[in-house]
C-alpha cells in the first residue's frame, strides 16, 4: 500500500507541475507579463512638463485667523506631439489651479489628501478646456510636491 501512496504523490506533483508550467507559458506571451510590458512602453511614450510653486492664499475658516496658503508643483503627463503646446499653456493652467484650489480653507485642503487634490485639478482642466472648445495637450495633471501652511 505504501507503493500506491508513494505513486499517488509523484503523479499529483507531476500533474501540478505540469499546469503551473502551462499556466506560465501561457502567461509569458499573452497574459499579465505582456500587459505589464505594454504598460511599460505606454509609460515612455509620454513626456512630462513641469509648473513649479503654484502658490495660493487659503480662506480662513469660522475660527482661523491670520494667512494660510498651499504651495504645489504641477507635472503634466503629455505625449510628445502635444508637449510643446503643454508647454505654451502654462500660464493659463496655473491661472485655472489658483482658481480651483483658492475656494478651499486650510481645514479643506489638509484634509484632501494628494490624490481628492489632483482629481479636483483634473475637473478643472477640464472645465476650463470645455469651455473653450479645446481639447486638453496632456493627459493628467499630477502632483508633485504639496505644503499647506
Amino acid at each position: 500500500m505504501s507503493k500506491k501512496l508513494i505513486l499517488g504523490g509523484v503523479a499529483t506533483v507531476l500533474l501540478l507541475s505540469a499546469g503551473g508550467a502551462a499556466a506560465w507559458w501561457k502567461l509569458k506571451d499573452h497574459g499579465s507579463a505582456g500587459e505589464a510590458k505594454a504598460h511599460v512602453a505606454e509609460a515612455v511614450d509620454y513626456k512630462y512638463v513641469t509648473l513649479d510653486k503654484v502658490i495660493v492664499m487659503l480662506r480662513n475658516g469660522e475660527q482661523e485667523s491670520g494667512s494660510h496658503y498651499l504651495a504645489v508643483d504641477l507635472v503634466f503627463k503629455a505625449p510628445p506631439k502635444t508637449e510643446k503646446q503643454t508647454r505654451d499653456h502654462l500660464p493659463l493652467l496655473r491661472s485655472v489651479a489658483v482658481k480651483a484650489l483658492s475656494e478651499r480653507t486650510r481645514a479643506q485642503a489638509s484634509s484632501m489628501g494628494v490624490d481628492a487634490l489632483a482629481s479636483t485639478l483634473n475637473e478643472a482642466f477640464h472645465e476650463a478646456y470645455a469651455a473653450e472648445h479645446q481639447e486638453m495637450p496632456f493627459a493628467e495633471a499630477m502632483i508633485g510636491k504639496l505644503i499647506v501652511e
